[in-house]
């Protein structure tokens, strides 16, 4: 194997199943793997918009809705309040655990993929990597 860049149209990635031989198969690697890298940009937009999201449900009560809390309390029935912020955190947390084990399964899939020293394949990561930042990052539009 070689320990350098090459340009190929023959390659083996991630598996043994995915043998490349033609330069159609190459061109359609090259599009499942840069598909792959937008994927991996739009899962840390996801994780990010995620944290924003449970930051700002489960922020730090101010003073003036405290009180507006005790009034509402005061006026209402003897029955407990039930808060529901232990719960939603643990799913917020759960769901961001999620989004982090398949950001680093597919970063994982592209750096193996990168492995296989072919510049096709290599081109399709960076390439794939600037279309989902580009595809991606708007939707952070977080106001």
């Amino acid at each position: 194997m070689a320990m350098h860049f090459i340009f190929s149209d023959e390659v083996v990635l991630l598996f043994d199943f995915w043998s490349v031989h033609s330069p159609t198969g190459m061109a359609l690697s090259v599009l499942v793997i840069l598909l792959l890298a937008v994927l991996y940009e739009s899962i840390k937009v996801g994780k990010a918009r995620l944290l924003y999201q449970a930051l700002m449900n489960l922020s730090i009560p101010t003073s003036q809705q405290l009180i507006e809390e005790t009034d509402q309390d005061s006026s209402s029935s003897d029955s407990l309040p039930v808060s529901r912020s232990p719960l939603r955190w643990f799913l917020c947390h759960f769901g961001q655990s999620l989004l982090h084990v398949a950001q680093v399964v597919v970063g994982y899939f592209m750096m193996l993929a990168v492995m296989s020293y072919n510049t096709w394949i290599f081109f399709g990561v960076v390439l794939g990597s600037g279309v989902g930042y580009y595809l991606a990052y708007p939707l952070l539009n977080m106001t």
